[in-house]
């Protein structure tokens, strides 16, 4: 017997759909006609093992036991799972033949790995297990993949890096969690103060953002137009351009702030020769952009119709799953194979299907036309989200049919033509300063007459320049001073903070790892970048005020209290390269997690010598009520489990207010137990 084994129950329905029939729904898998099964994890079904389960006294947060580093690393079911695992372990033993049908990256990977690794499968079993790669649910797309099965062996290197990353996230997250929530606890901080190697630094990226707003001062600086006649009719207007020699009258973006000196400059201009030094016209064109990954995707969502992160990512899943109208959409590529270009035809009559408004924008489409996007190089295991040849008459809700349309431009627009403009720009000469005037012209919008354009473009408002020769002398008939005033950087909001996150190398100084950054896909992952931006909001480290995201008081105190190097990306940009070596096969696990576990010693060592003044005010401000950490049922199951075994116990006269008394001492002593070991498993 063949056994197919899914990421999800959608995935699992999608290989079954061309399989042989009839078929049979039994619990928990799909029985074929010819005897094979299709079954499915739901997500991870096993999880990395808690504290206490190593050794019961890790129950109890202490900074003695810091940093807990297991010897033999274990897995245990996800109590809400476990009857699937419990499937899949006894179709597994059944199977001659083990088909993994993850998805296509790291983490979907490792899931699908650590289940049959978990049922204690053969080692030959195991070797012999055959790897499908499906990105588009459609029964065509599906067959394909189906004839093009590969060895599991091939993507073992895939599977280490993912489990690398799963158990270093755990020891740092869990052992900088408790020991930095410990610390807060002599201030009289209640809750937890979570800390993880991607979190903390995105939190860091919108605290220091919040204080560069809060401590801004903003100053005056000048800018000297001048104003040149080329006739009565015609004439231009350009810029000052300040020499070497004004350097000590600049800020550090080159703003002049003497305003003395720019009068002056106006004054001298007046009425004076204005030689032309130089005078150019080029045509240039751009080529549209490429099709979407996930967070071009979030991107431009956030941007256009304000949806967050988690928004966004939710809509794809259901376009992916639910409706199967794009390809997958958790993917960091923005590249399509070769072989997908020959689909353009069908992907194009699906869309005109879908969205009325677009079968103009198809018909204009040159599907022999053939962009950068098609490059075999640059896809690896997955592909950039683009529509699939699904026609569908499917209701779409509006959010999904916004974001459809948004996926689907972003395809078509690979049939466009370059969008084609003119830059002209004139260098002047007057009373021996030098001046600057430059323009855009568009000559044919292409591409961008589909996406649209702003009506705030520059080129859409300036008139153009006219036609000077160098050596030309005009008339600067007189000066003009502007006067702005600099303004503060602006707060994030989703669009700039995922942005912020995906070109992270902008926002740091070590040019070392600023080109480490560059090279990797920044902070965080496609897949769990929205999460990490939710998961901020859930913990009260971050608010929304409108489309603003600010810090809140806790969020500010605990960057203010770590070290600066937790609250950097550095550190996650070395993890990253590590992570891809690994892939690559170019790094071992051993040679990853060694230096990692020296790290985290030494910056355990450095919590526990942490004063954390900056949390006194937040603990001050804490409402007296009961924490806010102690409310989630799913999280803290086995701490009221255990108060409603105490209270049975306890004899009907326990309701006095002695008894009342010692459950809240009881309660307290727990606080920094079990209520929090779920917080601290996952250190994202």
């Amino acid at each position: 017997m063949k056994l197919y084994i899914a990421e999800k129950p959608s995935l699992a329905r999608a290989i079954a759909a061309v399989l042989p029939k009839p078929q049979q729904n039994q619990d928990g898998y799909i029985q074929l006609a010819n005897g094979d099964c299709v079954s499915w994890c739901i997500g991870h079904l096993l999880e990395n093992a808690e504290p206490q389960d190593y050794q019961a006294q890790f129950k109890q947060w202490r900074a003695s036991d810091l940093p807990i580093v297991p010897e033999s690393w274990q897995l245990k079911a996800k109590s809400n799972t476990k009857k699937q695992l419990g499937i899949l372990s006894k179709l597994i033993k059944k199977a001659d033949t083990l088909v993994h049908a993850g998805d296509p990256d790291r983490e979907g990977q490792l899931l699908v790995d650590e289940v049959i690794a978990h049922c204690k499968t053969a080692q030959a079993k195991r070797k012999a297990t055959q790897r499908l790669l499906i990105s588009d649910l459609n029964p065509s797309a599906v067959k394909k993949a189906l004839s093009k099965l590969e060895s599991n062996q091939n993507y073992v290197a895939l599977s280490t890096s993912a489990l690398a990353r799963s158990r270093a996230d755990w020891l740092y997250g869990l052992n900088l969690t408790r020991a930095y929530t410990l610390q807060a606890q002599q201030v009289g901080y209640q809750g937890v103060l979570s800390v993880g190697r991607v979190q903390t630094p995105v939190l860091g990226l919108v605290v220091r953002r919040d204080k560069a707003i809060d401590e801004f001062v903003s100053k005056p600086y000048y800018q000297v137009l001048a104003h040149v006649k080329i006739d009565e009719n015609t004439g231009f207007t350009a810029q000052w351009q300040p020499s070497e020699a004004c350097a000590p009258h600049q800020d550090e973006e080159g703003r002049i702030l003497n305003k003395a000196l720019a009068e002056h400059v106006v004054k001298q201009i007046h009425q004076q020769d204005a030689v032309i030094e130089k005078a150019e016209q080029k045509n240039k064109q751009q080529a549209a952009p490429l099709p979407y990954n996930l967070s071009a995707l979030q991107i431009d969502a956030a941007k256009i119709f304000g949806l967050s992160a988690q928004d966004t990512l939710s809509v794809c899943q259901a376009l992916y799953e639910k409706h199967k109208l794009i390809t997958y959409p958790r993917s960091d590529c923005r590249y399509l194979p070769n072989e997908h270009f020959s689909q353009a035809q069908t992907v194009t009559s699906a869309i005109a299907n879908n969205v009325s408004e677009l079968s103009q924008a198809c018909q204009q489409a040159n599907l022999q036309q053939r962009s950068k996007a098609w490059n075999d190089k640059k896809v690896d295991a997955h592909h950039a989200i683009i529509p699939t040849s699904k026609k569908t008459s499917a209701q779409l809700s509006a959010s999904e049919l916004k974001i459809y349309q948004l996926i689907a431009k972003q395809y078509l627009i690979q049939f466009y033509p370059a969008w084609q403009y003119q830059d002209s720009q004139i260098e002047c000469v007057i009373k021996n300063g030098h001046f600057l005037a430059k323009h855009r012209q568009t000559l044919d919008l292409g591409w961008k007459a589909l996406i649209g354009v702003s009506k705030k473009s520059p080129e859409l408002n300036k008139p153009a320049l006219p036609k000077v020769k160098k050596g030309d002398i005009y008339l600067c008939t007189h000066g003009e001073l502007l006067e702005k005033m600099t303004q503060p950087p602006e707060a994030f909001t989703d669009a700039s903070l995922l942005a912020a996150m995906t070109g992270i190398s902008r926002h740091v100084s070590d040019p070392n790892i600023r080109k480490i950054l560059k090279e990797t896909d920044g902070l965080g992952t496609e897949a769990t970048r929205a999460s990490i931006i939710e998961l901020l909001f859930k913990r009260q480290f971050l608010q929304r005020n409108g489309k603003k995201i600010k810090a809140t008081q806790t969020g500010k105190a605990l960057i203010e209290t770590l070290p600066e190097a937790l609250t950097l990306p550095d550190m996650t940009a070395q993890w990253e390269v590590s992570l891809e070596a690994i892939c690559q096969k170019q790094l071992n696990y051993q040679r990853f997690i060694t230096p990692l576990l020296d790290n985290l010693n030494q910056l355990v060592k450095l919590s526990q010598q942490a004063a954390p003044d900056a949390l006194k005010k937040a603990a001050e401000n804490q409402p007296k009520t009961k924490s806010r950490f102690t409310k989630s049922r799913s999280q803290y199951s086995k701490a009221k489990s255990s108060k409603a075994k105490s209270s049975k116990a306890k004899s009907s006269k326990a309701k006095s207010s002695k008894a009342k008394s010692a459950k809240a001492t009881s309660s307290k002593t727990k606080s920094s137990g079990t209520k929090r070991s779920l917080y601290a498993k996952k250190g994202k």
